[in-house]
């Protein structure tokens, strides 16, 4: 018996698109951002459904070929994905494909893209407390000659210094492969994309000192402003370790 061949992104979103069972298609990943599609993209789709429907399309549940990877999940599923979770970056970007809801799933990826601001508050002292962590043991690793861990801490510090500042947007943070295309199109208030992008790129290879004091400056004054000095206080004399000499 011949295989049979797998069901293509256009195949699948016509079939979809005939079932009333579905609600809304969207689409995530490099597919939903222009500009980075290569040869090796699939399109990652889900595929919400009205809640308590039933559907043939249960069939392609964990469907994953290297053209299609599906999500098939009701509505009330897809109003949870990424709240809290590592999708929430990917569907606040995400493209819709199908909204037979009269707007609501676009309004559903739209709630996904703003934190509110209880949770972004809670979110970048966090952050916040977890980037002058692995800041201050960088500097101190630098000091006493422990390069591999200062590096090492150096490269952690950027991880939750981008999860800060975007919080402090109220954005979630976008995946590494993404940031850079998300900086260009929607910069962060107050920061110079281009001397933000050196610096981390400088602090994660190198464990630069001197560049990580002056970014520091800069993050405890927008932090400051932000209503987070408890949390740098709670540094006391350590700060002065962290900042410019």
């Amino acid at each position: 018996m011949t295989a049979q061949k797998p069901i293509t992104y256009d195949a699948f979103v016509e079939l979809a698109t005939a079932d009333p069972a579905v609600v809304g298609l969207v689409l995530k990943g490099s597919r939903a951002h222009e500009g980075m599609i290569t040869e090796h993209s699939d399109h990652d789709l889900y595929v919400v459904l009205e809640v308590g429907a039933t559907t043939a399309l249960t069939r392609f549940v964990g469907h994953r070929t290297p053209e299609l990877d599906l999500v098939i999940l009701s509505l009330d599923e897809f109003r949870a994905a990424g709240m809290p979770g590592f999708e929430r970056y990917a569907l606040a970007r995400a493209q819709v494909v199908l909204d037979r809801l009269d707007g609501d799933i676009a309004q559903i990826l739209a709630t996904k893209a703003r934190l509110d601001a209880d949770e972004a508050f809670r979110e970048a002292g966090e952050w916040l407390d977890a980037y002058a962590n692995s800041l201050y043991r960088s500097v101190k690793n630098d000091r006493d000659g422990h390069r591999l861990a200062a590096r090492l801490d150096a490269a952690d510090s950027i991880r939750f210094l981008l999860e800060l500042l975007f919080a402090l947007d109220r954005r979630p943070r976008p995946y590494n492969k993404y940031l850079e295309w998300e900086l260009a199109r929607f910069p962060l208030p107050g920061w110079d994309t281009g001397l933000l992008l050196d610096a981390a790129d400088r602090i994660s290879s190198v464990g630069d000192v001197s560049t990580q004091r002056r970014l520091f400056a800069q993050v405890e004054a927008v932090a400051r402003r932000a209503g987070h000095s408890a949390v740098l206080d709670a540094w006391g004399e350590d700060l002065a370790l962290m900042r410019p000499q």
